[in-house]
C-alpha cells in the first residue's frame, strides 16, 4: 500500500554491501524503521544515500505493509532543507547526540504528531540560530512532556527536586534530591521558550553537571534508558 508521510531520521545501519536500515520518527506512525536497498553503491541511488543524515526532515512515498518490521521507500526529498545542523561542528555534535538519545527513548509506533511537530520545529529553530549552547538542555526537560515525566510545577518555590518522583519538595527526602546550583537552572529552564535562552549564563561545568542531573531524570524514569555512547565526545566539544 502506498502512502505519503514526512519522517524524521532517528539513526541509521550499514546492512550488508549497499544496503541502509533507517530508523525514522513519522508523523502518523511513530517510530518506523526502513530498509533501503541499495542506496549505497554509487551505480543505483548513490545521491538519496545524503538524504539520511541523523535528524534530517523528509516527505516520502512509502510502500507499507502492516505486521513487517522493515518497510520500503519508493520516493523521497527534502521536507526542509537545513542549512547548518550538519556542517557547523557544534551543531553537529548536538545532532549526534540527541539523534541517540531520540533513538533510545523513542520506541512506539503509534502517532503522536504534537511530539513529532516538536521535533520538526525546534531542529529547524536550532538550524537558524548562532547562539545555542543551551538547547539541548531545553530540548531534553522540554522532552519530558511527550514521555510522561515532565516536573510536576505545583510547589516551583521549594528548596529541593526530586528526580525519583518530578516534585519539588520542601526538605531532602533521599539520595535524588537537588539543590543549589542545579535546581537554580532547572527553574530558570521551566520558566522559558527556546528564543529566551539567551538570558541563562551558563559556563561548560554547570553546563555538564545540568545534563548529567538531567540524563539521571530519564535514567529514573524510563528503565531502559542508558547514557548515549556519544555523550563523551559531546561534552569534549563543549568543553
Amino acid at each position: 500500500m502506498l502512502n505519503t508521510s514526512k519522517i524524521i531520521v532517528l539513526s541509521k545501519l550499514k546492512y550488508r554491501d549497499n544496503d541502509l536500515i533507517v530508523k525514522c520518527f513519522t508523523l502518523h506512525r511513530g517510530v518506523v524503521s526502513y530498509l533501503l536497498r541499495g542506496v549505497l553503491n554509487s551505480k543505483k541511488g548513490s545521491s538519496k544515500a545524503a538524504y539520511y543524515q541523523l535528524l534530517s526532515q523528509l516527505q516520502i512515498e512509502e510502500n507499507y505493509r502492516q505486521n513487517q518490521s522493515l518497510q520500503s521507500i519508493k520516493e523521497v526529498r527534502l521536507d526542509f532543507n537545513f542549512t547548518t545542523l550538519h556542517t557547523n561542528l557544534f551543531k553537529g555534535s548536538i545532532v549526534m547526540f540527541l539523534s541517540e538519545v531520540l533513538s533510545s527513548v523513542l520506541r512506539e509506533e503509534e502517532e503522536n504528531k504534537q511530539l513529532y511537530y516538536y521535533l520538526e520545529t525546534t531542529f529547524r529553530w536550532l538550524d537558524a540560530k548562532d547562539e545555542f549552547s543551551n538547547f539541548h538542555l531545553l530540548f531534553l526537560l522540554n522532552l519530558t512532556k511527550y514521555l510522561g515525566f515532565y516536573p510536576d510545577l505545583s510547589n516551583t518555590n521549594q528548596m529541593y527536586f526530586n528526580l525519583n518522583n518530578g516534585l519539588f519538595e520542601s526538605k531532602k527526602e533521599d539520595i535524588y534530591s537537588v539543590s543549589g546550583e542545579n535546581l537554580t537552572i532547572l527553574k530558570q529552564l521551566l520558566g522559558i521558550n527556546f528564543d529566551g535562552l539567551d538570558s541563562i549564563k551558563l559556563n561548560s561545568k554547570q553546563r555538564q553537571s545540568f545534563l548529567t542531573m538531567l540524563l539521571l531524570y530519564f535514567e529514573l524514569h524510563l528503565g531502559s534508558f542508558r547514557k548515549p555512547k556519544s555523550l563523551k565526545i559531546f561534552n569534549q566539544v563543549f568543553n
